[in-house]
């Protein structure tokens, strides 16, 4: 049956509107439909096929595209042994940057630098989105980065991840619908605890993931924007800029700074202090779309032994 079709006289219509677990389905295929980008037919659709249970529905919305790409791409299918394979071995995609100079490993391995991507990974978008993972898997490997921020995860994302950044440790603030994950390089940090702060009022399923990999203390309450601290660069000045980057298809011209990197320098004189900061995914991947409607942002931090 269609959504809407039945019975529509008045008395029915008002019967309706009048009891909660009604209003409050409606309320559910809304709240679907803002965070899958889908009109209420499809939400109210996945949703009663599990249960009026939003993340399994959300879960079962994001999942089967991904499957069905990687069996067209003959990358990966179901029967493929689940072994880890290192993100390093992968080539990149991007022409536009230069692979780390080994006086920037040098300085990385013996603690003299530390490096950081942040970006928002816009999994929600299923459109070609294993080979967007590819190209944003071949920015890791490219860079090879301390710390790894990253928005918008679904759990096909994540699998993905794990598969293919075994150097890796990955930290998720959830496991369905759509979260945040952190990401360390194992040979350079150590976890030492995490949390996941919740935010009871949210509506689009968020919260804060926070994890410890080392002891600071005694830090100020002086916190700087990276990128006023380094002088406001202009070639990185915008990581949201629909002029640019033509995977929303919007028209109008919308130049943000949506991602942004906060830095508090430690005790006394400051033991770590931003060099540069680059944006990412600029270029666009073989199927004619950038990796993400973001651009990622590249931290390099010089850290004072």
């Amino acid at each position: 049956m269609e959504p809407g079709s039945g019975p529509e006289d008045g008395s029915e219509v008002a019967r309706e509107d009048g009891e909660p677990e009604v209003k409050k389905r409606r309320l559910l295929c809304v709240e679907f439909a803002s965070v899958a980008s889908c009109d209420a037919a499809v939400a109210q659709c996945y949703l009663a096929e599990n249960d009026w249970e939003m993340e399994r529905a959300l879960n079962s919305y994001f999942e089967p595209p991904l499957v069905e790409s990687a069996s067209e791409s003959h990358r990966e299918t179901p029967s493929e042994p689940e072994t880890c394979v290192d993100l390093t071995n992968e080539e990149t995609t991007d022409s536009s940057t230069s692979k780390i100079s080994s006086s920037e490993n040098t300085q990385q391995e013996n603690g003299s630098m530390f490096s950081f991507i942040t970006w928002n990974i816009d999994g929600l978008d299923l459109n070609n989105l294993q080979e967007r993972a590819r190209g944003v898997c071949s920015y890791l490997a490219l860079y090879s980065p301390d710390v790894v921020f990253l928005q918008e995860v679904i759990p096909p994302y994540y699998s993905y991840l794990k598969k293919r950044t075994s150097n890796y440790e990955i930290i998720t603030g959830h496991e369905e619908g759509y979260f945040t994950a952190i990401m360390l390089k194992k040979s350079r940090m150590k976890l030492k605890s995490q949390e996941i702060i919740p935010f009871p009022d949210t509506k689009m399923m968020r919260n804060l993931l926070c994890v410890h990999v080392t002891k600071c203390g005694g830090l100020p309450n002086d916190i700087l924007d990276v990128w006023e601290f380094l002088g406001k660069p202009k070639h990185c000045q915008y990581t949201w800029d629909t002029q640019m980057n033509s995977n929303l298809g919007i028209t109008a011209t919308c130049k943000l700074r949506f991602d942004r990197i906060f830095f508090r320098a430690a005790a006394e004189e400051g033991h770590i202090i931003p060099r540069s900061l680059d944006l990412l995914g600029l270029e666009k991947l073989d199927c004619g779309r950038f990796p993400s409607d973001h651009w990622g942002l590249l931290c390099n931090l010089d850290v004072i032994l």
